[in-house]
């Protein structure tokens, strides 16, 4: 058996959006929430992102076909001495790519692309209903060290 190609991670495109918000949709908190089939606020919303330079949209192609996404802020801040965190969002592998080291091979590029642009610390929030995802992050060092709250406007 030979080694399937490695997943290459790149700045997601405009071209992507369907791939992206098809991953962002496939699984039960996101089907309730996004909408592939219109991606307008998905078009307005990429080129906002594509124009910020603390803002980092990536995805993972494999042979031609992207398999996963995240995204990577960077937030200069007053506390912890003046510190610079990254805020990883939105990660997503596609359902026939998990268990493949995909995911692992993705929080490190954005842990690593965190240390290229000085920041002092990385976090994330995930859902309390994604326990999988909670010992994922556990077992790649990241602790559970706050509460995180949510207001919808």
């Amino acid at each position: 058996m030979t080694d399937p190609v490695q997943p290459t991670i790149r700045s997601a495109t405009e071209e992507d959006l369907p791939a992206i918000v098809a991953m962002l949709a496939d699984d039960a908190l996101g089907a309730t929430r996004e909408s592939p089939d219109d991606l307008t606020p998905y078009i307005e919303a990429f080129k906002r992102l594509d124009g910020d330079p603390h803002q980092h949209v990536v995805v993972a192609v494999r042979e031609g076909r992207v398999v996963g996404t995240l995204q990577l802020t960077i937030v200069p801040g007053l506390s912890r001495k003046g510190a610079t965190r990254a805020i990883i969002e939105g990660v997503r592998v596609h359902a026939d790519e998990r268990g493949s080291g995909l995911g692992t091979r993705f929080i490190q590029w954005a842990v690593e692309q965190a240390r290229r642009e000085n920041c002092q610390l990385v976090q994330l929030t995930s859902d309390v209903t994604r326990t999988d995802a909670h010992r994922f992050y556990e077992r790649l060092g990241f602790t559970a060290s706050h509460v995180g709250f949510k207001l919808s406007l």
